[in-house]
This record gives C-alpha cells, structure tokens and sequence, in this order.
C-alpha cells in the first residue's frame, strides 16, 4: 500500500511538471512580431572589420534561417557580425533577442553603438532587449559577436513588439530559476540548523541530503541567464558558485546513496566516491588557479569542469543505476523510491540533452531542473521514510525494554520470596505439627468448652491454616515438576469438578464446562489442579450471589487453551496488573498467596495465563498449554 502511494505521488508530479512555467515558455506579448532570418558574416584574425559602415560594405554574408540557426562557430574563427532587416516599427517598440550566444556585444543602428556588452567568463549565453522608435522602420541593425567559446550567433527567438511587454518579459524570463534555486539553498540551511537536534546516526543521513540540497539550488542559480543578465559583472562569481556546486553535488550524492544501500559489491561505491572527492577537490584547486591567473588555463579548466566532469557524473549515474537495479531484484521498497525519482530526472535530462544536440546547441536547457525537483522529492520521501521507521524502531525498543524491565523487576522479586519460602517455611513448619498435636491430645483428654465454643478446636483450624500458608510458600519456592505426565486435560476437570460444584452451590452459582476429550498436555496432575481449583474458586467467590462459571477448552497452533469465565463484580486496570502479587487480594481474608502459588504452576508447565475483567461484567482468565504431541515431536527432534 505504501509503495502505490508513493508511485502514485511521482506520477502526479510527472504530469504537473510539462504544465508549470519555463523559461522555454514565455508569456505572450500583445502585437509580438518575430524576425524569420538573418545575414551572417564570419571573422578571422586577418579578415576583421573595423567599423558597421565597412561590415555593411563587406562581401561574405551567408542568409541564415530562425528555424534552422547557427552558433557553431568554425576553426580560427573567434569574430562575427550579424545583419538583421527591421520590418515596420511602431511608436516605443523594441527588439528582444531571446539567446545571443557570445561574450562581447556590440548593436549598431544607424550606424551608431546602441547596446555594448563585455564578459569575462566564459558564460556565452545572453539575454537582449533594444529600444526602437518608428523612424528605425527599415533600417539594418548589425550585431558585432565576440566569443573564446565554441557557440557564437543567434539562437531562437527574436520578437519586435511592444517596449513595455517586452521589458517585462525580458525581466522575469529567468527568475523562476532564481526562485528555484533560492528556495533549495533556504530549506538546506533550515534543514542545516534543524541538524542540531537530531542523535548521531540521524545525523549523517541529514547532513548528506542538506549537502545535496544545497547545491543544486548553486547549479540553478549559476546556470540561469537572470544573473548574468542582470548583474553581468559578477559572471565569474555565478560561475565559481556553479562549478562549486557541481563539486560538492557529486560526492554528495554518492555519500548519501553509500549511506542507505552500502558500499556495493567489493565497495566500490566507497572507492569510486573517494576518487569523486579527491576529484572535486583538485577542480576546487584549478578553479582558484585559473581565476588568480586571469584565465590563463580557461582551456584546461573547461576541459576539467565540464568535459571530465560530464564523463564522471555519467558514470556516476550508471553505477547508481546498477546497484538500483540490484536492489529493485530484492523488492527493497527504498531502492524504488530512489529509482523513481533517479528515472524522472534522467529521462528529461537525457531528452533535453537530445534536443540540445539535434538543435546545434541552441535549445535553452529549462526542463532539468524540474526532473532535480523530483529527485530531491524522491531524496527525501526516502529520508523521511528511514526516519519514521527508526522512529518505529525505538517505540517497539522501548515497549520491550518497559516489558522487560518489569518482567525482570518481577523475577527478582519472586526470587527473593522464594528464597525467604524456602528458608523460613522448614523451619516454621515442624514446630506448628508438634502444636497442632499437642492440642489435640489435650482436647481428647479434657473436652473443655465455655460459652458453646471449643477453643481447643478453633487453635488448630488456625494451625491447619498457617500450615496451608506454609505449604503454598513450598510450592511457590519449589514448583518443579517431580512427575511429568501426559494429561487428558477432560479428565483432569472432571475431577476439579467434583471438588468444586459444592462449593459453587454452596454460593448460589453453576459451573457451565466445555472440555474436548482429545484435549493433552504434559505436566504433574496435582499441581495442575492446584492451579485450577485455585482459579476457578477465585471466579466463584467473585459471583457474589446467583451467577455462571464458564469453562471452555480448544487446541490452537499447537497450543491447548483454557478458558475461565465467570459473570462477577469484575475488577478494574490497577486490580489487574497487581494479580499475582505476594498478599495481595481483594477478599477481605485473602493472602493473595494462591494466585502467585498459581502463576507458578503455570510457568514451570510453561504455560502462560492472562487475565481479562470490566467493572460490572466480569473476568475472563485465558491460559495456554503447549499440547503434549507437538512438545513430544520436538523433543524427538532435538534428540
């Protein structure tokens, strides 16, 4: 059931994603009018133009087509220029160039500089938004793209429309990704202070997943286009914040995964997540290289942080993947969870990667993000899941300790009693005979009554009722078994019955008794009808007038089960959990001592008894034997 739930949950994000709001998607502008081609002219070294009157002049341009645009820039060249025919231009209308893929911008109109841009980094995509008026109607607009990169032109989507849609457009095309990314390094750090609340193996698993967290919400924000945008001159640090976060995700998440799945097969997911650390950390050492030299091994560097990089997260993923698989062959239900969220992202990240591809490396990366959504989803309903069964761990550890504890409270304190039995009972016994004798030979001889009462006669009821405390005490302090037979559990009751039903009668109740003949258990049959009789004259005493004992017996799993049933007072929870108990009874005489003589028993032909009771209604004894054949067939087996 909780495997459909949580299947159920990723295949509603899967189909809310493709209906949330992207970069790709923009909101449409009143009057838009898109720009269908454009003319393009390459530059070398020795072949640069100097000023847009001399590029106009120029020879060279090749007609380029918005639906089939190029970026990929030929060897040696680093320069170009683009030459754009406006259409007609309204009053405050503007051109927005959704992706100019270059380092250094230059539009000229009329001849003169109307935008001019420079960066530093080797971040090429840009964002680009310039004023228009009605006397531009017509007019060539030249673009003059610079670019260390392998990308250099106009990708898709170039729209003319109004200047105030389109600002505001071109403001917040990005910002999601801002947002986005911004929301994952909040809950990192929340999750980060929460930390300190939770015991050390909790700990781990909560770190590895906040060192997740966090930086992917770095590889969206330094991936988005917003900032460099908008706050251009900051480019290398966007930069560094990316590549930062790319080095810190990957040995992350293989932290994390080693944390819940192990260290695989001959441990190599411990091996290969320490290469990926001592990886990062030599990325870590050429970034500050690089950028303390001025860029003096951009090639290198580009090389390390993206070509190898690349090659290290695929294979990351492979073995992820693998040892996924391998899990999802045990049914383990987290390796699902995981592979749920893993395939999400993979998928859209394999099929952006193939349109990105297929469209010269114009397509804007935009649907990734939303497939890390859905991973860190699955990251942490998968986190949340090993918490609330470890949650469930202690409370079960805790209910056992509790019962163990009193369990173990209750052995010690039986031990005690019993040794104090065993020592006392002896010698207090002996004495009490040669009394009790004593007394009979002078009531023989002198027969003296006063008041209509024989004196000599009520000292040795008494004595007969210390002795029966005493030897409850011997059968308490030594319940073994001195001989073990097998017991036709009917005939056994037919005897208890017989001693019994006048005292039931004698208190105004009947016995009601429903005991199969094929019913036995090993045990000794005077101490079993001790414990019965025991039993069934506490049920009696509690009718308190005209009422019924039920008895009634069953095998079940290889158990003989009794019970005993009388329709009393009944007793209350405080009652209950002090049954058992040394001298403790709710009859006005009770010792309590016959209960614990009965648990005894009980324990030694180890059998269990349990005790059921409501105020007002009655008490339910339910006691359980193993039957005689199954405890035979397994000693004959151990043998």
């Amino acid at each position: 059931m909780k495997l459909k739930v949580v299947l159920g949950l990723f295949f509603i994000i899967a189909c809310l994603v493709p209906m949330l709001p992207t970069a790709a998607q923009a909101a449409p502008v009143t009057g838009d009018a898109a720009i269908s081609s454009w003319q393009l002219r390459w530059e070398t070294d020795g072949d640069r133009l100097a000023s847009p009157d001399e590029a106009m002049q120029a020879s060279g341009w090749q007609d380029i087509r918005a639906s089939a645009p190029v970026v990929s820039k030929p060897e040696r060249v680093e320069s170009a220029w683009v030459r754009i025919k406006l259409p007609e231009i309204g009053k405050n209308q503007g051109a927005f160039f959704r992706s100019i893929y270059a380092q250094n911008i230059t539009a000229y109109l009329n001849g003169e500089a109307v935008f001019h841009s420079e960066r530093k980094h080797w971040f090429d995509l840009n964002r680009v938004l310039i004023p228009l008026e009605n006397y531009d109607s017509g007019q060539e607009l030249l673009l003059h793209l610079e670019s260390d990169t392998d990308r250099l032109g106009l990708g898709r989507g170039i729209h003319i429309s109004d200047y105030q849609d389109l600002m505001r457009l071109y403001a917040k095309y990005d910002l999601l990704d801002i947002i986005l990314g911004s929301a994952f390094i909040f809950v990192a750090f929340v999750m980060l202070i929460c930390s300190v609340f939770l015991d050390r193996n909790q700990l781990k698993l909560w770190l590895a997943l906040c060192f997740i967290i966090l930086p992917i919400g770095g590889l969206l924000i330094g991936y988005s286009p917003f900032l460099y945008t908008f706050y251009g001159s900051y480019g290398f640090v966007y930069q560094g914040l990316f590549d930062l976060s790319l080095y810190t995700f990957l040995p992350a998440l293989l932290v994390f995964f080693e944390f819940l799945f192990g260290s695989g097969y001959r441990g190599i997911v411990k091996h290969f997540r320490r290469f990926q650390i001592g990886y990062s950390v030599f990325g870590l050492v050429m970034l500050i290289v690089n950028r303390a030299l001025h860029n003096e091994f951009q090639s290198f560097y580009f090389f390390v942080s993206v070509t190898a990089a690349g090659c290290l997260m695929l294979a990351e993923f492979i073995l992820i993947l693998l040892i996924l698989g391998r899990q999802l062959w045990r049914r383990n239900i987290d390796s699902i969870i995981l592979s749920v969220g893993l395939a999400i992202f993979a998928i859209i990240g394999s099929a952006e990667l193939v349109k990105f591809y297929a469209s010269s490396q114009t397509y804007d990366l935009s649907w990734w993000k939303w497939g890390l959504v859905a991973f860190v989803l699955s990251l942490i309903v998968l986190l949340g899941r090993r918490f609330a069964h470890q949650h469930k761990l202690i409370l079960t550890y805790s209910r056992d300790l509790e019962i163990y504890n009193s369990e173990l409270q209750r052995s010690e304190k039986m031990e005690i009693i019993s040794q104090l039995a065993a020592s006392v009972a002896h010698e207090v016994r002996n004495p009490l005979q040669v009394t009790r004798g004593l007394l009979q030979i002078l009531e023989t001889r002198h027969q003296i009554e006063r008041s209509g009462e024989n004196y000599y006669k009520l000292a040795i009821d008494e004595l007969d009722r210390a002795s029966t405390i005493i030897t409850d005490f011997l059968t308490f302090a030594k319940p073994q078994m001195e001989q073990v037979h097998e017991l036709n559990l009917a005939e056994e009751f037919k005897h208890v019955e017989g001693i019994i039903v006048p005292l039931a009668n004698l208190h105004g109740g009947r016995l009601e008794m429903n005991v199969p003949r094929s019913l036995r258990i090993l045990g000794n049959s005077s101490k079993l009808k001790q414990a019965l009789i025991n039993i069934i004259k506490n049920s009696i005493e509690a009718l308190e007038g005209a009422g019924v004992v039920k008895i009634w017996a069953y095998e079940e799993r290889e158990q003989v089960v009794i019970h005993i049933s009388d329709s009393g007072a009944g007793m209350d929870e405080r009652v209950l959990e002090r049954l058992g108990e040394p001298y403790f009874s709710n009859k006005t005489k009770g010792t309590g001592l016959g209960l614990m003589v009965t648990f005894r028993i009980i324990e030694v032909m180890q059998g269990t008894i349990k005790f059921t009771s409501q105020k007002g209604i009655g008490t339910e004894a339910m006691i359980r034997f193993p039957a005689a054949r199954f405890v035979e067939t397994n000693a004959k087996v151990s043998m």
